[in-house]
């Protein structure tokens, strides 16, 4: 019986250990996060480091460039989606190399982009001439696919 209590409390040590230490890399990685929040989602927290998921575009500085009508190019995306995951690797090495800035807009933390933005699902490359959509390409794609959108509507 006394083994049994020993090692129920090596587990639950173990356990708590895992805890404070998870706790405290979320910690350090919220700090000066884009998102101007620590109430983040695991899944958002992960990417915080990671460089095709950098250049965030929160609601307000997005709809601050609609109101001035710039032209601009936006990624929305979910961390939690498979698609996503996919594709934004191979997204935003080409955006770079073609010179493209691409404000990443995170759906899932803000989730009001679903119909504000009209986005039927996740990717969506949305492209803004004057403060107005011009075109989109929804889902993931193919690389050919994105460079006939950046030649045809971004670079055009």
């Amino acid at each position: 019986m006394k083994k049994i209590a020993i090692i129920g409390g090596v587990i639950v040590l173990v356990f708590v250990l895992i805890f404070v230490l998870n706790s405290q890399k979320n910690k350090n990685a919220l700090e000066d996060n884009p998102y101007e929040t620590d109430n983040l989602k695991q899944s958002t927290i992960d990417l915080l480091d990671d460089p095709n998921y950098q250049n965030i575009i929160l609601p307000k500085d997005l709809n601050e460039k609609i109101e001035k009508g710039e032209t601009f190019t936006v990624y929305f995306f979910s961390p939690e989606c498979s698609h996503c995951k996919e594709m934004t690797p191979r997204l935003t090495p080409l955006a770079e190399e073609n010179n493209v800035e691409i404000f990443k807009y995170n759906i899932l933390e803000y989730e009001q982009g679903w119909d504000d933005f009209n986005i039927e699902g996740t990717p969506t490359l949305v492209h803004f001439e004057n403060g107005k959509e011009v075109a989109r390409m929804p889902n993931a794609q193919p690389n050919e696919n994105i460079q006939a959108f950046f030649d045809q509507v971004v670079l055009k």
